[in-house]
Formats: structure tokens, sequence, C-alpha cells
């Protein structure tokens, strides 16, 4: 497949930044699609003069209204997400109906291929609404563009994530870290590896598989935030929340305009985010998963409190 335009949806965000680069050095042209592009500038310097175009999401996200961002598209990515709702409908809104639109208009625009990054856990049967409009905006992608890739990460790590930078920041400031769901099993997989895998569902030849994503390894959150400490040379007491003290912080938190805890992740906390049995994965595309401890120590020594060392789990 020639790789001449690509249209990337969420390009500003964490796994966007990594797939524009990777996308622009392989010579395509990128509509970069953003809410607000004077957000999204950091993006220009990874192409070439004009390689990297900005394109503004604005107004209601119909199939109608995104039309002129996909047409001559060879591929469509959708990697719009939140992880919490600043008022009810959110997901509904984001997991599920702009999904389905992306889908649709790059359907009837004739696209070669459609990527849509999901998340391992996406379940219509989950007490979890993030869970539940995850798996409904992939039947919604699957029903308007049947050869779809869908992608399904566990937690995504790397320079600019909010999951191993969140704790290490939090251990600077507290003596003591509170999570919750500690035995729960997480497989981190490394943001460029996301990317990689975007790419090669783009020119796989069975273009509508479903693959998830997950490093080489699976640790529990308590080992994952023990590890954190290591890292960055700290000794912090890790309090695993008993459910009825975590779901009344919860509900104070999501008072705040970015919520660390919400009552919907703390359902998401309660089963395991590892990859399925038998289900496809990174070595279906060709891709060598890159471990937490050769990656992670490069960006946390910015919380270090003594000379960085490389601990292995």
């Amino acid at each position: 497949m020639r790789l001449d335009t690509a249209t990337v949806f969420g390009a500003s965000g964490f796994i966007g930044r990594h797939l524009v680069k990777r996308l622009a050095e392989r010579g395509a042209v990128i509509r970069a699609v953003t809410r607000d592009p004077d957000r999204a500038l950091h993006l220009k310097p990874l192409g070439e003069v004009g390689q990297i175009v900005l394109l503004p999401l604005a107004g209601e996200p119909t199939p109608a209204a995104l039309a002129p961002l996909v047409r001559g598209a060879d591929l469509v990515v959708n990697l719009a997400g939140i992880l919490f709702e600043r008022r009810p409908g959110d997901f509904e809104a984001v997991h599920v109906r702009f999904a389905g639109a992306v889908a649709e208009a790059a359907a009837a625009a004739g696209c070669r291929r459609l990527v849509h990054v999901s998340a391992i856990g996406a379940d219509r049967l989950s007490a979890s609404v993030y869970a539940r409009t995850k798996a409904e905006g992939e039947a919604a992608v699957r029903t308007a563009f049947p050869q779809a890739a869908i992608l399904r990460p566990s937690i995504v790590f790397g320079p600019e994530d909010k999951f191993f930078n969140r704790f290490a920041r939090m251990a600077q400031l507290s003596p003591v870290l509170p999570i919750v769901g500690g035995r729960t099993r997480f497989q981190p997989v490394y943001v460029g590896d996301v990317a990689d895998a975007v790419i090669a569902a783009a020119f796989a030849e069975e273009a509508s598989a479903t693959f998830e994503l997950g490093g080489p390894r699976i640790y529990s959150f308590v080992e994952l935030v023990h590890y954190v400490l290591e890292v960055t040379g700290r000794r912090r007491l890790v309090i695993d929340l008993p459910l009825p003290v975590a779901r009344f912080v919860a509900a104070l938190a999501e008072w705040l305009p970015e919520p660390p805890l919400t009552r919907d992740q703390i359902l998401l906390l309660g089963r395991d985010n590892i990859v399925a049995a038998g289900a496809r994965g990174l070595a279906d595309l060709g891709i060598r998963p890159t471990p937490v401890e050769v990656v992670v120590p490069q960006y946390l020594v910015t919380f270090a409190r003594r000379s960085l060392r490389v601990p292995v789990l």
C-alpha cells in the first residue's frame, strides 16, 4: 500500500506525537486533526516544511463534517480517547459516536485503511463505563468499516506518560503513596511500539484483525509503584486503599478538573489489564516489545534523588 497521505485524529496526544514522527519519516503528508491546533505546534518540527498540516476539529463531528479531513487519505488513524468524563456522556461521545463517525467518513471517502486504537479491557458487559464504551466504539467502527484494524494497548509508557511520571512526582511530594487494586496485573507497552503497531497494522495483509498490545512482562500494580521508588531512589509507604475508602476519595477527586482517580477507574482496576490468551499481539505485527527497564529509568532520572541505577524487577 502506498502511504502518501495520512489523517490522524488525536494527533497531539501521547501516542499521536510518536506516530506522527514515524509517518513523517516514511514521507507521508500528515493531516494532524486536533481540537486546538495552537497546542499541537510541537508536531510541526517532526517533519519537513509543509509535511505536517494541523487541522482544527470544530463543531459536531458528524461523518459529513469529518469528510473533508479524510478525503484522499490512504490511511486514517483514530487515537481519540479520554480517561475520565468532565460531564456525563463524554465517554459515549468520544469513544462511540466519534469513533463511529470517523469510520463512516473514512468508508464514504474510500480510504484504504483505518486503524482504530481502543484499549485492553474493552467489554460491552463491563460495569465500567470506560470499558463498555470502548467496546461499543469498536462495534461502531466494525459496522461502518469492517476491514478496520483495532489495537488494544495495555497501559502505555514513555517519556510523557501519565503513569510512571505521576507516581514519581507523587513520591517527591508525599511520604505515602495510596493506590487502589495493588494486585491488579498490567502489561505495560512502550509508546514507540504502539506507534509502530499502528503502521504495521496499516500494512498488514489481514486488515480487519484485532491486536492486543502488551510488553514482554506482566507486573502487579504494587510492583510497578515499588519499581518507580527503586528507580528514583526513594523510600515511601505504599498503601493499597480499601475499596470503601477508595470510592470516597474518588468521589471527592471527581470534582477536580483532572481527577487522579474516579469511581469508574476503580471498577477498571478490579480486572487485570493484560493480553488475553491466544490474542494477536505485537509479535504478529513483527514487533519485539520493549521492556520497561530499558526505557523508564531514562526519563525518571528527572525525579531521582541520587545517581541513577537501573534496577531489575
